[in-house]
Formats: C-alpha cells, sequence, structure tokens
C-alpha cells in the first residue's frame, strides 16, 4: 500500500520538510507518480518508525539576548554552548535568538519549536531557563518531555536570588511595554529603561 507525502508525515509524526530532507540523505526511498507526486510504501513507513525514524536526532544549544547592544554577549553564549556540546561529543547546532524573553514570536524560538514537534531534537541546552522564556519556559519543558527531548540547563549552579530574579522581570516588563509606547528606538524608551534601571540598582 502506497501512503502520499502528507499521510507519511502523520504516521511518522515528522514534519513534511524532514521527509524531503531524508529522502535526500537517501534514508527514504519513495516513488514518483507519473504526475511526479511521492508515494511511499507503508510497510517501509512503520519500518522506520519502529527503528527511531531512521534517522539520528540532533542535539540544538539555543542562546538568546534580548536587545542589539548586547550582541557581544550572544557570541559568548552561543559559543560556551557549542563548547559544552563538543565537549561531550554530540552533534549539535546553535540557534541564536534576539528578542525579548517576553516574545513568543521570535524566529530562532518558532524554529526550536518545529524541529522539536517534528521529532528532530535529542536534547535542548541552554545557559539558564529565563534565555528560552522569561515566563512560560515551563510550557517548552512540557513539550520537550511530550517529544522526548532532553533539557539540559548548563548554568544551574549560577541560579540568582528571588530579588534579582523579580527585578530582572519588571525591567523585562517595563521595557517591552515602553516599547510599544514609544518605540525601540525612541530618546524617550531608552531614557525610561535607563531610569528604571537605576532605580534597580539602588533597590
Amino acid at each position: 500500500m502506497k501512503a502520499s507525502i502528507g499521510e507519511a508525515s502523520r504516521i511518522l509524526g515528522v514534519a513534511q520538510v524532514t521527509l524531503r530532507r531524508w529522502e535526500r540523505e537517501g534514508k527514504l526511498h519513495p516513488e514518483r507518480t507519473e504526475g511526479g507526486q511521492r508515494r511511499y510504501d507503508l510497510d517501509q513507513l512503520i519500518g522506520q518508525k519502529a527503528a527511531g525514524n531512521g534517522c539520528e536526532r540532533i542535539t540544538i544549544a539555543y542562546a538568546r539576548v534580548s536587545s542589539h547592544d548586547q550582541k557581544e554577549d550572544l557570541a559568548r553564549q552561543a559559543q560556551a554552548l557549542s563548547d559544552f556540546c563538543t565537549c561531550h561529543g554530540w552533534i549539535h547546532e546553535v540557534i541564536r535568538d534576539l528578542g525579548s524573553g517576553m516574545n513568543y514570536h521570535k524566529k530562532g524560538l518558532r524554529m526550536l519549536l518545529n524541529r522539536i514537534t517534528a521529532g528532530e531534537v535529542e536534547r535542548l541546552v541552554i545557559t539558564h531557563k529565563d534565555r528560552l522564556l522569561r515566563f512560560g519556559a515551563e510550557l517548552v519543558f512540557a513539550l520537550c518531555e511530550q517529544f522526548h527531548t532532553e533539557v539540559i540547563i548548563i548554568n544551574h549552579s549560577g541560579e540568582i536570588s528571588y530579588e534579582e530574579e523579580l527585578t530582572q522581570d519588571v525591567l523585562e516588563i517595563i521595557t517591552v511595554f515602553s516599547a510599544r509606547l514609544y518605540g525601540s528606538r525612541s530618546h524617550k524608551n531608552k531614557r525610561l529603561i535607563e531610569q528604571m534601571k537605576e532605580a534597580a540598582r539602588e533597590g
């Protein structure tokens, strides 16, 4: 029995783009109809599923900073993650993201979630929990558990205090809403953020 690419995607629980990549890598060999449509052998698909989809899942390291002026920090964060993965002998990719920890629509985060739900990610490595999301990281961790993706946070020992975490949360909220009010590059927005940071430091 033959299956279309959509049916094969549902059977294996992976995205159609993953099936096309596996075809290029020689892991799947679909037939072609006269119109050029892929047709997958159902017995082969079941065998692939029983063998864990026939591909080696990858480690993804996720690095994020909130603003453009933190590019150096982003580079250091990405390098630390890559060094950690290399030290453990993991084949890995580093996804770099730029944007607020309260923004759920960042390009890198969407890519990460798509890869996890496609069953392609063996483990997720981050430096701190809030690098993933300021609020809601636990939801992503639950998703990882559902798709059998291990989560590794490499800086557990550097956990900040409750007061420091609360201060960071408040600054994050103020940064997001002041950017919406005044524009992320406006002098008024930058002045307000600096004033709040100063107040937080004094507190």
